[in-house]
């Protein structure tokens, strides 16, 4: 049961986080391959660095068809359906912190399924989280949101550290899974919202002033 709930959040990260690479893509005016390679570049860089850090290799997201093909499902949607996806209010955001939430949940399950210490299998899953947004911001030369003063990291750590909890507290995975989930998208969407950010270097040297 736990194998196949990995791979449902798996994939369903792939595929949101996939769609938010494409949608970065179509507001770039790429072209339909720099759309899917944008999509899957963000739908699996997070898992695969996740898998090579806990030596599940080959990677799932190379080993898997599944994972391929979920991706560039959703840039060929993207490519062909933009503007009705783009009618959901800062879809891109949106569809991120979906990613962010699933693969940081997907992360940690899967690095304590590998007997990862507790609290490194949580800093697995944020690192799983903000992987694939970190390349997708990288490939379109924009700095990477969660080096920005944004509340980002600390998202998928919340999720990651919920999940934690319930593995030690020995509940079940699945609505542990959802819980962790859930917070870790409303936290980032909040954060979006109000505008919640962390001291940044240039707001310390204002106040210097």
């Amino acid at each position: 049961m736990l194998k196949t709930l990995l791979l449902v959040l798996d994939l369903a990260g792939t595929f949101v986080f996939a769609l938010s690479g494409a949608l970065a893509g179509v507001k770039r005016r790429l072209d339909f391959f720099g759309i899917l390679v944008l999509s899957f570049a963000a739908a699996n860089s997070g898992g695969i660095a996740r898998d090579v850090l806990i030596g599940a290799t080959p990677p799932a997201a190379i080993s898997d068809w599944r994972y391929l093909v979920v991706a560039l499902c959703a840039g060929v949607l993207t490519f062909f359906a933009h503007r009705a996806i783009e009618r959901v209010h800062g879809s891109v955001l949106v569809f991120d912190a979906a990613g962010l939430a699933l693969f940081a949940v997907a992360g940690t399950q899967k690095a304590l399924a590998f007997n990862l210490n507790p609290l490194m299998a949580a800093v697995l899953g944020m690192v799983t989280g903000i992987g694939g947004g970190i390349v997708r911001d990288v490939l379109l030369t924009e700095v990477p949101a969660v080096l920005r003063a944004e509340i980002y990291a600390l998202a998928a750590l919340a999720g990651a550290l919920v999940v934690v909890a319930g593995h030690l507290l020995s509940l079940p995975s699945a609505p542990v899974a959802v819980v962790a989930a859930s917070l870790c998208f409303a936290i980032r969407v909040l954060a979006l919202q109000r505008n919640w950010q962390l001291p940044s270097a240039a707001s310390r040297k204002g106040r210097g002033r």
